[in-house]
């Protein structure tokens, strides 16, 4: 068999095996329809595993574990007096909604979009990659913005820097999807899913605190694991492969420059970061003294119960609003109070499907608490897993790896965690892994097949993006061009996570590996 038809055998295996995940994808429910679908399951579970009895032991309680039934007429009563207040409770929603007010007057004022083009507009052409892929990481705390400004203009730069532009939209799409849970800077996404995993490790241990930079040492750290491994991808395998296999199309437009920003627009930008450098070194003036009011009563600062931990997302609001002000009114693109308040509406009209999603997402997890179906699950899969003997390196590879086929399907990071981490946590709770680690574990698996998915929602704007310069571009091609970055990532990030650990080295504040059971 020659080499190319070798080569179309691997391609139509390959196609076929997407079509096949496209296609079960397609069948899954919406991830609000899927929790409303796990609510009644849960109701349904509760009423029949009610009547047995159970040897296992209630951790919370010290006594044999019972299911509660959430069809009785006393818990159907609670469940629809308590709607409201479980929904407006709902930790993640305040978490995500308030990090959004601040983060939408940044982006809508122009300041993200500015000291992203300035990144990237000076940059060799020899550190393209790097740059390109640690911007994108950057992006993260832009929400969105890595995949409508990062990813595109990546094209652009390379384009305009005679290189191919397919190679830096690959190299962005790496970096911001790829490389999600790859951030020095802590983002919204910290909180949210830190929110997740404390309502979870509360099955066990109901004043479990969990801190929300427990993974940001390690997330630091991530980058540049991420960095490195996707510039050699982009430069040696995915640019090469590109230019030899993908011409650019004849009628594509010219190279265009990148525009620079204006003199008013510079001015700005450099009002706004040093009035956001003010605030920051406000903050530490404030919370160096002994007798910080933003230290616990111990004095330390990175306690969960320190006022400075509790306020992380407030801060983040802050320092996204105060260099979005600056920014907007001087650039000219906030006029009036009223167009800062518009800044914020629009980012909270991008958040109408997540409030939704939340919505079903608190009943569910407020059900599936309360019927103690969690703990059970918790208790039975610690006793597998305790049975099996596996060391707990390869229970956490197994994490990684789930999480990631998982992602195939379900490409939300939340409603993930949020139907995950219930099961993930308290197992691997039960077996003396602490929640901080498993949500480490989760974050890898999450973030590195993000770029393989078509359900992944910004998943075929990518390939419009490719499209501009190749119009034959498809969901394969795109497939096959990120496919290298998934296998790599996954390889080489939990190899990272397990030498981290062995390391010792903390994954974030507040955090440990191990877990050890209260005594009741």
């Amino acid at each position: 068999m020659s080499n190319d038809q070798a080569q179309n055998q691997q391609s139509g295996a390959l196609a076929r095996f997407l079509d096949t995940i496209e296609w079960l994808g397609n069948k899954l429910p919406d991830p609000a329809i899927l929790f409303l679908v796990s609510l009644i399951i849960t109701w349904v579970l509760s009423f029949l595993l009610s009547g047995i009895e159970f040897t296992d032991i209630n951790p919370k309680t010290g006594e044999a574990l019972v299911i509660t039934n959430m069809l009785s007429s006393d818990q159907l009563v609670n469940f629809m007096t308590g709607m409201v207040k479980t929904f407006t409770g709902f930790a993640p929603l305040g978490i995500v909604l308030v990090a959004m007010l601040g983060v939408g007057v940044a982006e809508h004022s122009g300041y993200i979009n500015a000291g992203l083009k300035k990144l990237l507009s000076f940059t060799p052409k020899k550190f393209l990659t790097p740059v390109v892929i640690f911007v994108a990481i950057l992006s993260h705390t832009a929400t969105d913005a890595g995949y409508v400004l990062v990813i595109p203009l990546g094209g652009v730069i390379y384009y305009t820097a005679g290189r191919h532009p397919l190679a830096g939209i690959v190299a962005a799409f790496a970096g911001v999807s790829g490389g999600f849970s790859a951030n020095p800077i802590p983002s919204g996404i910290d909180p949210m899913l830190q929110s997740f995993t404390q309502s979870a490790a509360r099955i066990v241990q109901t004043n479990i605190e969990i801190n929300p930079l427990n993974n940001w040492f390690f997330t630091g750290a991530s980058s540049v694991v991420i960095i490195f491994v996707g510039w050699f991808l982009t430069d040696k395998i995915i640019e090469p492969r590109l230019e030899s296999h993908t011409p650019i199309d004849a009628d594509a437009e010219p190279p265009a420059k990148v525009e620079p920003l204006s003199a008013v627009e510079n001015k700005a930008f450099f009002a706004g970061t040093a009035a956001l450098v003010l605030g920051l070194f406000t903050l530490i003036a404030l919370a160096v003294p002994g007798d910080s009011s933003l230290r616990d009563p111990a004095g330390s600062l990175t306690n969960f119960s320190a006022p400075l931990m509790q306020m992380i997302v407030p801060l983040i609001f802050v320092f996204f609003v105060i260099p979005g002000v600056v920014f907007g009114f001087i650039s000219g693109t906030f006029k009036s109070s009223g167009d800062f308040i518009m800044a914020m509406k629009k980012s909270m009209d991008t958040m109408t499907y997540y409030i939704v999603m939340a919505f079903f997402c608190a009943l569910f997890l407020a059900a599936f608490n309360q019927s103690n179906i969690g703990a059970l699950l918790a208790l039975k899969g610690a006793a597998g897993l305790k049975a099996m003997n596996l060391p707990p390196q390869l229970t956490i590879i197994g994490i990684v790896l789930l999480t990631a086929m998982v992602n195939l399907a379900v490409g939300s990071a939340s409603a993930k965690w949020a139907l995950l981490g219930p099961i993930f946590v308290p197992i691997l709770m039960n077996v003396g892994i602490s929640p901080d680690l498993a949500q480490a574990a989760y974050r890898v698996g999450d973030s590195c097949s993000n770029i393989i998915t078509p359900l992944m929602p910004y998943f075929p704007l990518v390939v419009v993006y490719c499209q501009k310069y190749v119009k034959n571009t498809g969901i394969g091609t795109l497939v096959s061009l990120m496919l290298p970055f998934t296998v790599c990532y996954l390889v080489t990030w939990s190899i990272f996570l397990l030498i981290y650990w062995a390391a010792g080295i903390p994954l974030g504040l507040d955090a440990s590996y191990t877990y050890t059971m209260p005594t009741p």
